[in-house]
């Protein structure tokens, strides 16, 4: 089994990559994280972003799992369905769901905004869709799982946790009028989620290894987000790296093969949480605009700034990255200067060029390299030969930092703006 994931703070691009990839795979599955994931994918000049469902749905041949790791709302998985409609994609034979997979309720999504509403100035910057809850409720053994939907009595353990949540709203004196319109969708959607492929898919995963077929584990997020790893607290709720690949899916750490990170030429980051290379000038302006940087599933204008080396060898470090995928090369055309944080000055005036615990709450000054920009459109670029110099220079750099090989480099958003090396 690979795995494919995110290296920096999300948004990265795996829904493209993972839809290039597809071809050589028989079988691709998401891990972990909830409907607060994007998958954008764009071909034939439309435009596709897919939240909880794996992103080989678009190909007839391919099984896409939705693993136990994942936290999902079936209001969303249902119009995400709907969606799928005008392409006559036969979703009842290549999408199976996990019965082990967990259920966001419609409280989680009022408990998410009462506890960030809570934190006033403090705020994580969560998306509100109900998924820190939802691990909660996982991790503290009281959340509803999808083979609960079959069980005679789901309704009665649903109102068990609606209880429960409803105790917590009141404390946080959080208004309840929204509920019975959303308990409406909900049971309505949950009704259509029982005539889907509901499985116990650790077996049908490892069942599939026992076959030799060939397995794409889909991460959502970014790994500066992951729960233990990430830039706590400002982090996501599920394990992002390719450790959650193997709780997410129920596959042993020994069946992992190629790890395929994915990073941006530079780094974008959505919500609150430290991020050294910001930008807050005409330039990170540029960036955002010129990369169409707002979020897949929010809308929420993304922070951007410079590539971090400490930050991506740190990812690739903990992943295990056997290859690493380039995206939106692109967005670097329009500047004369490149920048690359080679370190982090810290506030007694000293280096470093790894993240410690402590970067969280210190104020650090990146160290830039700066290197010659090719400031040239790449439209139509299709081979790594004809790349201009100073983009080779740009990838060759990296390469030498973080002893990685570049496989890939995205110039574009079709699937045919994707160069293999």
């Amino acid at each position: 089994m690979d795995v494919l994931l995110g290296l920096q703070w999300g948004d990265e691009g795996k829904g493209k990559i993972v839809d290039v990839l597809a071809p050589q795979y028989e079988v691709v599955a998401r891990f972990q994280g909830g409907p607060n994931a994007g998958h954008t994918l764009e071909f034939d000049g439309i435009k596709h972003v897919l939240h909880q469902i794996p992103s080989g749905i678009f190909r007839s041949q391919i099984l896409n799992i939705i693993g136990n790791g994942v936290v999902l709302d079936p209001i969303i998985l249902k119009k995400e369905i709907d969606g799928l409609g005008k392409f006559s994609i036969d979703y009842r034979k290549n999408l199976v769901i996990s019965k082990k997979a967990t259920i966001i309720v419609p409280t989680h999504k009022l408990l998410d905004a009462a506890y960030e509403q809570s934190k006033g100035d403090k705020k994580i910057g969560s998306t509100l869709k109900g998924i820190g809850p939802t691990y909660q409720d996982k991790i503290g053994r009281s959340a509803l799982r999808i083979g609960d939907i079959l069980s005679p009595d789901f309704r009665e353990k649903y109102d068990t946790l609606l209880e429960k949540h409803k105790t917590t709203l009141s404390f946080y004196n959080y208004p309840l009028d929204k509920l019975e319109e959303m308990e409406s969708q909900f049971f309505e959607a949950v009704e259509f989620v029982k005539t889907l492929n509901l499985i116990d898919s650790e077996y049908v995963v490892n069942d599939a290894l026992a076959s030799n077929k060939k397995i794409l584990a889909e991460g959502a997020q970014g790994s500066l987000l992951d729960v233990d790893f990430g830039s706590y607290p400002f982090v996501t709720s599920s394990n992002t790296m390719t450790a959650g690949a193997c709780t997410g899916l129920g596959v042993a750490p020994s069946r992992i093969g190629e790890v395929f990170g994915i990073f941006k030429a530079y780094c974008t980051r959505v919500g609150s949480g430290p991020f050294p290379t910001e930008l807050f000038d005409e330039t990170g302006e540029a960036m955002r605009k010129e990369g169409n940087e707002f979020g897949s599933t929010t809308g929420r204008p993304r922070r951007c700034g410079w590539l971090d080396i400490p930050a991506l060898k740190y990812s690739i470090m903990i992943n295990g990255v056997t290859q690493l995928f380039m995206m939106k090369a692109d967005v670097l055309n329009i500047f004369d200067e490149i920048k690359i944080c080679t370190h982090y000055e810290l506030p007694d005036g000293s280096k470093i060029d790894r993240l410690s615990f402590e970067i969280t709450d210190m104020d650090v000054k990146p160290v830039y390299k700066t290197m010659k920009g090719w400031h040239c459109s790449l439209a139509d670029v299709r081979k790594y030969e004809d790349f201009p110099t100073e983009l080779k220079d740009y990838v060759t750099y990296l390469e030498s930092e973080l002893h990685v090989p570049i496989k890939l480099v995205s110039v574009g958003p079709d699937r045919s703006q994707t160069i293999l090396r």
